[in-house]
């Protein structure tokens, strides 16, 4: 039996189950695996074009790759070989110092082509002579010889320079500069732009300051001394008008250390071009410690300011080492009968001597009191002065000579001997324009300093208990010493003056003399005090001081008159 199959009619059963099955699946159809869909195929053109495309991205990147590698390799290897980064500084403006009256002391100078301040400017110093210790020099930016900058500032050597270094000294800027291997800039960017330093406004009369320093200068040269140095002090303020030390160095010679002939000199110079006499140089004060001395005898009651003695060239006592014999100390004249007003005028040594050191009925302060009064008005001690290399100085004592002199007694004749400002005694001009400020200020003392209105110097550093009348006494023997006695090369029309000269005996055999003046102006009513030294010169020469201060005050009763009402 045969049957007849309709194949068109045959369709494929499908099983209930499955449609059940696909009904209970359908919330949890998983899209991500396209599970129960049916997909479209890609078509085998859209295949083949991506393909392409793949492809010319892979030629593009092979042939970059071979290009740098292979074609330009060796250019770039070589560009990479021969330029350097390199970072330099952009330089700051270092700080101006001016003088009281805005007078430009030292600035700095750039190439003028040097628009943008790339390279090393140059520190410039006044042509002025009688500033080059105050302001120092300093050491220039340096570089190697590839152009790295090992120094990339100044730095301050000496005076201003170096005591205001921080504050002058700016912050450089920096740029990143590309240089092939010749050196030539490729490229260059600033990345920190530079910062100046700070101004210095000074105390000093750019005026009075050349004055002093000429005047010294021609002195020493016309009389045979070997230096000398002065200071102008406001004893209302310690503001300094003029502080200068012969002989001096050229700033900027030094700052730009060329001329190596020049500064060979400067080392080999015998007179000492690099010392500042004002706060590093020590003297014999000889007698400008007699009104400070006889200030200490009148409250020690050692004598009345009335009281006399008499003055005839001369004192002895027993020898200590030979009884039979006497030691003499002498006097540089014989004056009479002379009280403390007229000691002091005509500088007499043996009122000193006695005062200082006793003589048969006359007590003396002893060596103990000289040291202690002597102190009192900052003698022998640093001031304080805002520069650098200040030295203490000395007042003979018995510990003193002890260690000198390997165990040697003090006698009474080392006592008279520093009484007169001579033995080891040993002080700074600046130490001595302090002290005398102190008797013109009624006791008050200002630390010295160069720097206009500072606020760091506002109070007095100390104040004495003074007791005035005997002061009086002082002041009256110091103006007389004017009038009357060792200064009358100050006795000026313009301005009355109170001085007190001084001849200390240096050198092998005493040979040489340092002379001496310091005092104050005007008389009634102080306003600024006064010391100068005329260093190492002949015997003869022992008043040259006081021309030299009186040259001073002239030129300056005419060209800075405001100084003296």
């Amino acid at each position: 039996m045969k049957f007849h199959i309709n194949k068109r009619r045959i369709k494929k059963d499908i099983d209930p189950d499955e449609i059940f099955l696909d009904s209970k699946n359908l919330p949890n159809f998983n899209t991500q695996q396209f599970e129960g869909r049916l997909e479209k195929a890609i078509p085998k053109h859209s295949i083949f074009l991506i393909g392409l495309f793949f492809l010319a991205v892979a030629l593009v990147f092979t042939w970059q790759l071979v290009n740098l590698q292979i074609v330009k390799g060796e250019m770039y290897f070589n560009k990479s070989e021969n330029n350097t980064l390199m970072k330099k500084p952009i330089f700051a403006d270092r700080g101006l110092i001016y003088d009281r009256n805005g007078v430009m002391l030292s600035w700095n100078k750039w190439d003028t082509e040097d628009i943008n301040k790339l390279s090393s400017p140059q520190r410039v110093y006044t042509p002025s002579l009688g500033f080059g210790l105050l302001l120092g020099y300093v050491s220039q930016p340096a570089k190697d010889s590839s152009g790295y900058y090992w120094q990339d500032n100044f730095i301050g050597k000496d005076g201003v320079e170096k005591y205001f270094n921080d504050s002058l000294t700016g912050e450089n800027g920096v740029r990143i500069t590309e240089t092939d291997v010749s050196g030539a800039i490729q490229s260059e960017n600033m990345i920190l732009p530079p910062v100046a330093g700070e101004n210095i406004n000074l105390s000093i009369d750019s005026l009075i300051q050349k004055k002093m320093y000429d005047s010294i200068a021609t002195m020493a040269k016309n009389s045979s001394f070997m230096g000398g140095a002065g200071i102008l002090m406001d004893i209302k303020s310690g503001e300094l008008l003029a502080i200068t030390s012969y002989p001096e160095y050229d700033g900027n010679i030094l700052s730009l250390g060329k001329d190596t002939k020049t500064i060979n000199g400067y080392f080999s110079d015998k007179r000492k071009v690099f010392l500042n006499r004002t706060i590093s140089g020590l003297y014999s004060p000889g007698s400008i410690v007699k009104p400070f001395l006889g200030y200490a005898a009148l409250v020690e009651n050692v004598i009345s300011p009335l009281k006399v003695i008499l003055s005839n060239g001369s004192i002895s006592i027993p020898n200590p080492y030979f009884p039979e014999k006497r030691s003499v100390f002498k006097d540089h004249g014989s004056f009479g009968y002379v009280d403390m007003r007229k000691a002091i005028a005509v500088s007499s040594d043996v009122y000193f001597y006695q005062i200082g050191g006793g003589f048969e009925s006359q007590k003396g302060l002893g060596i103990v009191n000289i040291d202690k009064y002597s102190k009192v008005f900052g003698i022998g001690e640093k001031t304080g002065i805002n520069l650098a290399g200040e030295k203490e100085g000395t007042i003979p004592t018995p510990e003193w000579k002890t260690i000198t002199f390997k165990g040697e007694p003090w006698r009474v004749g080392d006592t008279y001997n520093t009484s007169i400002g001579q033995y080891g005694f040993q002080v700074t001009p600046i130490q001595m324009a302090k002290a005398v400020a102190g008797i013109a200020n009624m006791g008050e003392i200002y630390t010295p300093h160069i720097t206009l209105n500072d606020e760091n110097f506002k109070s007095p550093s100390t104040s004495i208990p003074v007791d005035q009348n005997n002061m009086k006494v002082i002041f009256e023997g110091m103006r007389m010493a004017v009038t009357e006695g060792t200064t009358t090369a100050l006795n000026l029309p313009t301005v009355k003056v109170a001085a007190k000269s001084g001849t200390a005996q240096v050198g092998y055999g005493n040979t040489n003399t340092n002379s001496w003046i310091i005092g104050f102006f005007p008389y009634e009513n102080p306003k600024y005090a006064f010391a100068l030294v005329m260093e190492r010169g002949p015997k003869a020469a022992s008043g040259n001081a006081t021309r030299v201060m009186s040259e001073v005050i002239d030129y300056m009763s005419v060209y800075t008159p405001g100084y003296l009402e």
